[in-house]
């Protein structure tokens, strides 16, 4: 079993890489690995894309990144391998990014990634540290996480869904704020699972072990 966390240049991969390691020793659920290389991108048996920084820039990386993106999609669309994508990583599995430009992204999960608009002009934005996940639609990426549990946000935008049944669970920031979407073999946290502490760490193995 291998994880690949694939590499486009597009954040800071230690961390995700060691939690993620670290998760797969102890439920047994193969190697994991920081790659550029499509060929291990197509043949790895879960994929995990993160991603900081702005969604055009992220996906213009993202398809520069020599064959990682045909790769990618060919992996997920045609052989169903589980996929999580974190923070910028979530954001481009919706149809349109409107981060500076509209930027189409993969039409995975139907929605529009726009800025956060708190109703308590108080707030600031970007929405930054921690904010207690709700549930919306059970999942098994859920096993052992509850309403109430904390999650690590640092971003500005957010995904609206078309379909509220893949909004898996959402935030409260004076308004809500999508948390994680799912469709099919096929996730996305709009936080740092690798920065969640316990909650985190058991999302990432919930994922590790997801046989959808």
């Amino acid at each position: 079993m291998l994880t690949a966390i694939i590499d486009y240049e597009s954040g800071n991969l230690h961390s995700a890489h060691k939690a993620f390691e670290r998760m797969a020793d102890e439920v047994g659920a193969g190697d994991v690995i920081v790659t550029a290389d499509a060929d291990v991108v197509a043949k790895a048996d879960r994929l995990v894309l993160p991603g900081d920084g702005a969604f055009p820039a992220c996906m213009a990386a993202l398809k520069g990144s020599g064959g990682l993106y045909d790769a990618m999609v060919e992996a997920v669309e045609v052989k169903g391998r589980p996929f999580l994508g974190i923070c910028v990583g979530m954001q481009l599995m919706a149809t349109l990014g409107r981060e500076y430009s509209d930027t189409p992204g993969l039409d995975w999960i139907g929605g529009e990634v726009t800025k956060i608009t708190p109703a308590d002009p108080s707030l600031k934005v970007p929405h930054m540290g921690w904010n207690d996940l709700v549930v919306d639609h059970p999942h098994a990426v859920f096993d052992g996480v509850s309403t109430g549990d904390h999650a690590y946000f640092v971003h500005s935008y957010h995904m609206v869904v078309q379909d509220e049944t893949q909004r898996l669970a959402h935030v409260d920031y004076a308004g809500d704020v999508t948390a994680i979407i799912g469709r099919g073999t096929m996730l996305g946290m709009q936080f740092h699972p690798e920065k969640s502490q316990a909650t985190g760490l058991r999302l990432i193995a919930n994922f590790l072990n997801w046989k959808p």
